[in-house]
């Protein structure tokens, strides 16, 4: 007879039998940490968490989109034009070995004799891409996570609709996914449409058409290049500074940004990765120009010439998490001093303890962060680390609300630095595609160190001790957070 204490046993063997199956695939490739969260998720939370395992946790990219960044690579490693600018600089003395690193990662170089201009307002840096969009003579690439269009970015999207008036292509990318969460989504493709723009969406999740990967990785690049002569790269999406969305509004919250004008070779490479992704959603093969040497750089923004640089991108599409791989090696590598920006930081375990490791040996490291978040699980995963980096002695500061320090860079010592498009998190790390260039170039350094000093003046520096005394409900809610983080 099928009585109720039966049931209830065979519904804890089947249980059981769940959690003991799930363990054993779940820890096949993923680092411990990832497979532990899933298996407590399963366990306490059974049918939730088999489900949010089904949706996110397993999947990589399609093989023919892996297959399609195999053949990319295979080609920017044939590349003849780029021989004359590749350089590998001597100083720091372990910067060849993370060069070499880098190429054998993305097929990318780093290249010499480039013009670098940093440009930390938001509107600053709109206003310089529209000034370089209506100076173009043969075509546009523009790429964003987010591409919205409203009453901040319609003056970029007019430049756009003079450009094609004058006969220049104008290409454009942007998330499928993110697309969904801000208005003003239909009016944006019609308005491409309209000027005779092409535009693909990145990562598309349209089953009916054969399109579907799992939903978490997304094309997060930032991406502008102009004619084979300027690009544009590191934080900022195309939308208003408010991100539009009603409890941003409510709240007064604004971004802070960090871009990078370039000029140079190195428009070059960040083209190569905007005409992989192109290649990837459209199918067709662009062929990039030959590099250009910098010009005349724009006035009014403090310049650099003469950088080494290399475009490192990142994502599900490579085999190897290549900017996790080069974050941990200059991390690693510091000798005095290592200064962090990243809005969202929820670093993996051989980050973390290559920073608590380099805070140990005597490197002075500071962190910055905002002091408020715009998305919850983040902001709490985050301040969970808080407590073990202050007590080594990081140094750790909280840009102040209502602004959300958004912008994604760091610095070691005296020459070498990283601007671009990731967060140092998990979600970075492994699920999304980023784009960072890593530089070496002391002015560049010179540069990064004003702005970070910028932020220190507008910051509030962590204290030990107060933290220690945090409520204990916020304790919990960051322990919450830091498990849901390591699902993925």
């Amino acid at each position: 007879m099928f009585t109720a204490p039966l049931a209830s046993l065979l519904a804890t063997l089947a249980h059981i039998l769940i959690v003991l199956v799930s363990a054993i695939v779940i820890s096949l490739r993923r680092p411990p940490q990832t497979a532990i969260a899933w298996v407590l998720a399963i366990m306490f939370i059974p049918v939730v968490g088999v489900i949010a395992f089904l949706t996110i946790g397993i999947g990589r990219l399609p093989r023919w989109r892996q297959r399609r960044q195999i053949e990319i690579n295979s080609a920017l490693a044939a590349r003849d034009e780029v021989t004359a600018h590749r350089t590998v600089p001597e100083s720091p003395e372990w910067m060849p070995s993370a060069v070499r690193l880098n190429e054998r990662l993305t097929a990318l170089p780093m290249v010499g004799d480039n013009t670098l201009q940093l440009i930390d307002s938001y509107q600053g840096s709109l206003q310089a891409m529209i000034d370089d969009i209506d100076a173009a003579t043969e075509y546009v690439h523009v790429e964003f996570y987010i591409l919205v269009h409203d009453a901040s970015t319609a003056p970029f999207f007019e430049a756009l609709r003079r450009a094609r008036h004058r006969g220049v292509t104008v290409r454009a990318l942007s998330d499928h996914l993110s697309g969904l969460g801000y208005p003003g989504r239909r009016a944006t493709k019609r308005m491409l449409s309209e000027m005779g723009a092409q535009w693909h969406a990145m990562l598309p999740l349209r089953p009916w058409r054969g399109q579907w990967q799992r939903p978490d990785m997304r094309n997060h690049r930032k991406i502008v290049t102009i004619d084979g002569k300027v690009a544009y790269t590191g934080s900022q999406n195309l939308i208003d500074d408010s991100y539009l969305k009603p409890k941003n509004l409510r709240r007064g919250l604004h971004w802070q940004e960090l871009m990078v004008r370039v000029e140079g070779p190195l428009v070059g490479e960040l083209d190569a990765v905007f005409m992989s992704d192109w290649f990837s959603e459209s199918g067709e093969r662009l062929t990039p120009m030959a590099p250009s040497p910098a010009a005349e750089p724009r006035t009014g923004i403090p310049t650099v010439f003469g950088a080494d640089a290399q475009v490192v991108p990142s994502g599900p599409s490579f085999a190897s998490d290549n900017s996790l791989k080069l974050f941990v090696l200059l991390i690693q590598n510091a000798r005095h001093r290592i200064s962090i920006t990243s809005p969202y930081f929820v670093p993996d375990e051989a980050t973390l303890l290559a920073l608590l490791t380099a805070a140990a040996r005597g490197v002075d490291v500071e962190l910055f962060v905002s002091e408020i978040g715009d998305q919850a699980f983040v902001y709490y995963a985050q301040r969970s680390y808080y407590e073990a980096l202050l007590n080594v002695g990081v140094s750790i500061y909280l840009y102040r609300s209502p602004t959300v320090l958004h912008s994604k860079h760091f610095s070691i010592d005296d020459e070498v630095a990283v601007i671009g498009s990731s967060n140092m998190d998990i979600r970075s790390f492994s699920l999304n595609m980023e784009i960072s260039v890593l530089v070496r170039d002391a002015d560049f350094v010179d540069q990064l160190r004003a702005v970070e000093a910028d932020y220190r003046a507008n910051s509030i520096r962590l204290n030990v001790s107060d933290w220690r005394r945090r409520p204990t409900r916020e304790k919990a809610k960051e322990g919450i957070a830091r498990l849901t983080a390591q699902l993925q």
